[in-house]
């Protein structure tokens, strides 16, 4: 067997990944003609096939799916002799990549990439956004450093740190705005826009209006939550929003905020990352400027 590059192991990781020569080659910024090369050369070092090719798809051989696990276990393994070396450096620097909610990131993200731009200029920020159980996987197969969610993800392999607690809305059409603050039984009346299945937020604000996630419901989803506020302004219905949502989605919407009385219902913030990581010093120090960015004091979650 010919030598075998860590690039080639790299790009069939990413062809694995996304069952497609094109997606991969975008994830590892090459052209498709120079992946497939590179794959191409890595078969013959193997001396078989590693992909099933055809029109539609590309699928893992059983010899692929048989070497993924190992070619992951060498991929990450080199990702954390490069933590250690940056862990062993003071202060902020190299790459970090971050993972985030994409509740969060829109209203969030701007503040902490311009903290970080001021605190820490030498770091590489590559950020991530999307649903909680991908950014979970992600993180415990070495693909991200560090996450944003709303806590608890109660994974016995990773670090929560709370950051703050932020409180939730009701959006409701204009004409609203002088009525009352419906109670949680009124609510389960309403017709309560909700994003769609796999945003956490969802299961957040089901829950305390005292709704199963499987209930059926005369309503509609949407994948945004800038989508579900412009739906209320049309008067379709009602929605809850992050308060950290509100200044940015209901700018150009025709819609009135309703803040619930104590005990409001919230949840909470924070990072997470592996126990194993040996950059938790350093994402330590992230997670204050995150919380900085967010305007909660520091050593506190609220």
């Amino acid at each position: 067997m010919r030598n075998v590059t860590l690039k080639q192991l790299k790009y069939f990781e990413a062809v694995a990944a996304t069952g497609h020569f094109g997606h991969a080659a975008s994830l590892c910024s090459i052209s498709q003609p120079a992946i497939s090369v590179q794959i191409k050369e890595l078969e013959e070092s193997f001396g078989t096939a590693l992909f099933e090719r055809s029109a539609r798809q590309v699928r893992l051989t059983s010899f692929g799916e048989g070497i993924l696990p190992r070619v992951q276990g060498i991929l990450r393994a080199v990702d954390d002799l490069g933590d250690l070396a940056r862990a062993a450096q003071d202060g902020l620097t190299g790459r970090l990549r971050l993972g985030i909610i994409p509740t969060v990131a829109p209203y969030l993200l701007p503040k902490i990439v311009g903290n970080l731009a001021l605190e820490a200029p030498d770091l590489d920020l590559h950020i991530r956004e999307t649903l909680t159980d991908k950014l979970i996987t992600e993180l415990q197969e070495g693909r991200l450093d560090a996450a944003i969610v709303a806590l608890p993800v109660s994974e016995p392999s990773l670090t929560e740190v709370p950051l703050f607690e932020e409180a939730f809305v009701l959006v409701r059409g204009e004409a609203e705005a002088d009525k009352p603050v419906p109670s949680m039984e009124n609510l389960r009346e309403m017709r309560l826009l909700l994003l769609e299945e796999g945003h956490c937020f969802r299961d957040q604000a089901l829950s305390f209006c005292g709704m199963r996630s499987n209930l059926p419901r005369e309503g509609m989803e949407g994948s945004s939550l800038s989508t579900l506020v412009q739906m209320v302004g049309t008067g379709i219905g009602v929605t809850l929003i992050p308060e950290m949502a509100v200044p940015v989605e209901t700018r150009s919407a025709d819609v009135s905020i309703v803040r619930f009385p104590a005990p409001q219902p919230s949840r909470q913030i924070g990072m997470i990352w592996r126990n194993s990581s040996p950059m938790a010093k350093q994402l330590m120090q992230i997670s204050a400027v995150v919380r900085r960015a967010a305007g909660a004091k520091e050593g506190t979650s609220a």
